[in-house]
């Protein structure tokens, strides 16, 4: 559905954008995930046609962005991160003057408009002026304007940005629905919006893809480590020769907290940290000693995402454009 192939965006010598590719298939909801300055507006501007590039192409259905930008943006739906509406207007009148400048006329724009505010739910707040709606009401006439004409693709930029918890819900809620008969990409900076919502996600650091993948297998990559954190009375050179003698444990940390016990950090290379906690606590249990307590931390999405981004060295990118972004330890 949309093919981005060595895309390059440079403000002066900084790349924005660098040599980005990727391709986005039809009916998913993607996230496209990354820190503030990271460079998802830039290459969502791009996507749409609002701005150029210093290389490489956008193809939408088909289409160059670049060349043929009738025809693709006839397939896109966008709502950047400050929706261009209105304030004097209603949402009607809003929704009605944007469908005429996409091209909609009589019944069929009627029926549209119809259609996206159902569909958005602000049905109460049709006629009231923008200006005296809430910002997730106004999100949603901003989402509801990117759905006239029927795109086969919707983005939207940071759509639950500045919401409370209860609006932000209901944005959500609302992607969800769309993604049923849409394609939906749209960007945050909050790891677990994207991993609660989407189907795949890009993750893009400094203008570079570290990672295209679904939630669940980047969680499989278990690029930062399960962690198991365990207190005992044992004296800390039999724990850690107890630990050490564990498949799976790669870096035992062991501390002193008083009263003669004895607190250890494990961490282990094992994607199922149950079958290495397992394999603690009978190893406790076959030596005799004392486990008071053992807690478990799994790796998560913003583990792995810190992990991929530490790897990438390039330098900050300039404030006038960055976008609006004694222990004792062992290892193996």
């Amino acid at each position: 559905m949309i093919e981005i192939q060595h895309l390059t965006k440079c403000y002066g010598e900084h790349p924005a954008v660098s040599d980005l590719s990727f391709t986005v298939d039809s009916g998913q909801i993607y996230g496209f995930l990354g820190p503030n300055g990271a460079g998802k507006s830039t290459t969502m501007n791009i996507m749409t046609g609002c701005l150029s590039a210093t290389e490489g192409s956008v193809r939408i259905d088909g289409y160059d962005i670049f060349e043929q930008p009738k025809e693709a943006k006839k397939r896109i739906g966008y709502l950047p991160e400050l929706p261009p509406l209105y304030m004097s207007e209603t949402p009607l009148e809003y929704l009605r003057f944007v469908g005429e400048a996409k091209g909609l006329r009589g019944a069929d724009l009627e029926g549209q408009i119809a259609g996206v505010i159902r569909q958005t739910k602000i049905e109460d707040a049709a006629h009231r002026r923008i200006s005296a709606l809430s910002k997730g009401y106004r999100q949603r006439v901003g989402i509801a304007q990117a759905l006239l004409g029927n795109p086969e693709v919707i983005i939207l930029d940071e759509p639950t940005v500045g919401l409370d918890p209860i609006q932000i819900i209901e944005i959500r809620d609302l992607i969800k629905d769309l993604g049923q008969t849409h394609t939906v990409i749209f960007s945050s900076h909050i790891l677990s919006e994207v991993q609660a919502i989407c189907d795949q996600i890009i993750m893009i650091d400094r203008g570079k893809l570290i990672a295209f993948d679904t939630p669940e297998n980047l969680e499989k990559q278990m690029l930062s480590p399960n962690e198991i954190t365990l207190t005992s009375d044992s004296p800390a050179e039999e724990l850690q020769e107890l630990l050490w003698g564990i498949d799976h444990i790669t870096s035992v940390h062991l501390e002193g907290i008083g009263e003669g016990l004895t607190k250890a950090q494990v961490k282990t290379d094992c994607p199922d940290i149950y079958e290495v906690s397992r394999s603690v606590f009978l190893a406790f249990a076959q030596r005799g000693a004392v486990l008071l307590e053992m807690s478990l931390k799994k790796a998560n999405l913003e583990d792995i995402f810190l992990e991929l981004a530490e790897g990438d060295t390039a330098p900050e990118p300039p404030a006038e454009i960055a976008e609006s972004e004694e222990n004792e330890v062992t290892e193996k």
